[in-house]
């Protein structure tokens, strides 16, 4: 029969069975629960859900379709980012033991609608699991686990045709192995599961990336998956961990957008939990908050085995980095050297989230600045994205109106001049814009255009003759002013979390494309100050919404100068007024 949910929003995975078949097999080889069954937390069960989650139009019986191999399962590749010590290496091992001789391939509906699997080998695939890294040391984290697990389970020994060896595990038609970088240069490996060791330390000089693109061409030959477990990357080093974060975030952005025909899901399940950005490493309950809430039910005030106080010690101690503190401890994605806002700084300025509502969203009527960077690159095929952000006047808010960029592989893109024309004039038509400020490079035409129809509405202007365009001959020494101010609001609104209708005030409500655009920005030194570039020129990272939401600030800011648009307090309650 079909997949029949037990509950509303259920969704169809063999991860039950899989946490049902280790708890029986396997159990704990180290610290105080030695020897007893090995069961999860609810988190790391979170997370073995969703990894084995299903399609839940699996037919039956279609497993193998021809010669091709059809594995219902939808997660082809997952990140499992946590700080160190929450319990990652043991998670995997059992993993990797599950799919060398477990039911995780989806195979049909039992009686009650609940997903039924069976072991690679039944399909006639044979089931080659390997746990790799760039050095030894690395694949020990997970290889000795996974060694001891086997070894010290009687019943699994007895049950399957298992054999422990020093160096790999050999099961029926398979094995289970740790190697290097070194050990898997050939293309022609057919894994089915992979597990990749701190990926956070995957770059191009050690082969990380030409590796990590090697393992994911050889899983595709059989329908196989990964998974990462890596610290808190660092932003700038290009890590095989930082470009699997842009790789999900890229997902999201696109799963936003209306699905054309035949487009296929991305299959990256990105699993990240931090410390929340304001947590204070230099106060001891700020900071043992901070650290409860990154290690989750893993830490000793939850239930678990991390001794907090113990990390504190090791944060506070002089010989540790407060950067790395940050990764490792609060898993906090921290910062480049020459980044212009970090992660941290941008996450604290965020007003609501799933599970929080935003309390004062934009609505039409709104009086808003708007800023447009809508530069076409130099060259055609190889364009920019094309920004409008908008910024709500009394309180800073920054939205997004519209980005327009082209997707990783899209090729000989241009921006969509007249949808991005549309969205200007909706903007006009939705809000009261009483400014808007734009770089007009390569949109001149468009610009003037604008000027013509909604100049007169604008309550502060550029310029008498050019009433929009902010920065006319380009982003030169007459922009760094304005860039460091927007830095300076970022971080100070975000240490001030209580502020409200401040000249500073700027918040944002969380929107993935602006963020990515924002992060992706790095200082580069220029007259009197500093301009944001891409990391390098030919970079695909984008930064044009970066420079319009700084545009929009300014309008913004210019308007909070002369009194217009701004909350003024009358006898009755708030009221928005307009001057001029």
């Amino acid at each position: 029969m079909p997949w029949k949910p037990t509950v509303p929003g259920e969704r169809p995975t063999l991860g039950w069975a899989v946490l049902d078949w280790i708890t029986e097999y396997l159990q704990v080889v180290d610290g105080p629960s030695l020897g007893e069954p090995l069961i999860f937390t609810p988190e790391q069960a979170h997370f073995v859900a969703r990894l084995y989650e299903v399609d839940p139009l699996f037919k039956p019986g279609t497993a193998i379709v021809g010669r091709a191999m059809n594995n219902g399962r939808l997660i082809r590749r997952a990140v499992l980012s946590r700080p160190k010590g929450w319990g990652k290496s043991p998670l995997v091992a059992a993993l990797c033991i599950v799919e060398a001789i477990g039911d995780v391939v989806m195979d049909g509906w039992d009686a009650d609608g609940q997903p039924v699997g069976r072991p690679w080998v039944d399909l006639g695939i044979k089931p080659k699991v390997q746990i790799i890294a760039v050095s030894e040391d690395q694949t020990a984290n997970t290889w000795d686990p996974c060694l001891d697990m086997v070894r010290s389970s009687d019943r699994l020994l007895d049950d399957y045709d298992v054999d422990p060896m020093e160096t790999f595990i050999t099961v029926p038609r398979g094995r289970i192995e740790a190697v290097t970088s070194a050990g898997i240069s050939r293309e022609g490996f057919r894994p089915v599961f992979t597990a990749m060791d701190q990926t956070e330390s995957w770059t191009e000089t050690n082969g990380g990336l030409r590796l990590a693109g090697t393992i994911r061409r050889n899983l595709g030959k059989v329908n196989g998956c990964s998974v990462e477990t890596p610290n808190a990357f660092l932003p700038g080093e290009n890590t095989v961990a930082e470009r699997s974060w842009k790789t999900y975030q890229a997902q999201l952005i696109r799963a936003e957008r209306p699905q054309g025909e035949g487009r296929v899901p991305g299959g990256l399940y990105y699993d990240h939990r931090e410390a929340p950005p304001e947590t204070d490493p230099s106060d001891y309950d700020s900071l043992r908050e901070g650290l409860r809430v990154s290690y989750g039910e893993s830490a000793d005030d939850n239930g678990g085995w991390v001794n907090l106080d113990r990390i504190i010690q090791e944060y506070w101690d002089d010989d540790t980095d407060p950067q790395d503190a940050r990764r490792y401890y609060l898993n906090q994605i921290t910062h480049a050297s020459d980044q212009w806002i970090s992660q941290i700084e941008w996450s604290a300025i965020r007003v609501g989230d799933e599970d929080k509502p935003d309390p004062n969203p934009i609505k039409p009527g709104d009086f808003i600045a708007v800023g447009f960077d809508g530069s076409r690159g130099r060259q055609r095929g190889k364009a920019d994205a094309t920004a409008l952000i908008g910024c709500r006047i009394h309180d800073g808010r920054l939205f997004t109106i519209g980005i327009w960029q082209a997707e990783k592989h899209e090729k000989n893109w241009v921006p969509p001049v007249h949808e991005v024309d549309a969205a200007v004039r909706k903007t006009f038509a939705d809000f009261r814009v009483i400014a808007f400020n734009a770089d007009p490079t390569g949109w001149t035409e468009q610009v003037v255009a604008w000027e013509k129809d909604f100049g007169r509405r604008l309550k502060v202007k550029c310029s008498v003759k050019n009433p929009m365009m902010a920065w006319p001959k380009g982003k030169g020494v007459n922009v760094v002013e304005h860039v460091e101010i927007f830095r300076h609001a970022v971080v100070t609104s975000g240490q001030d979390a209580d502020a409200e209708d401040s000249v500073i005030t700027v918040s944002h409500g969380g929107d993935l494309a602006l963020t990515q655009h924002i992060l992706n920005a790095r200082k580069r030194a220029a007259s009197r100050g500093y301009l944001i570039h891409k990391a390098y020129p030919e970079s695909p990272n984008k930064i044009d919404a970066a420079y319009a939401a700084v545009m929009a600030y300014k309008g913004r800011l210019d308007c909070y100068a002369q009194g217009i648009g701004v909350r003024v307090n009358s006898s009755s309650q708030g009221r928005m007024v307009v001057l001029g």
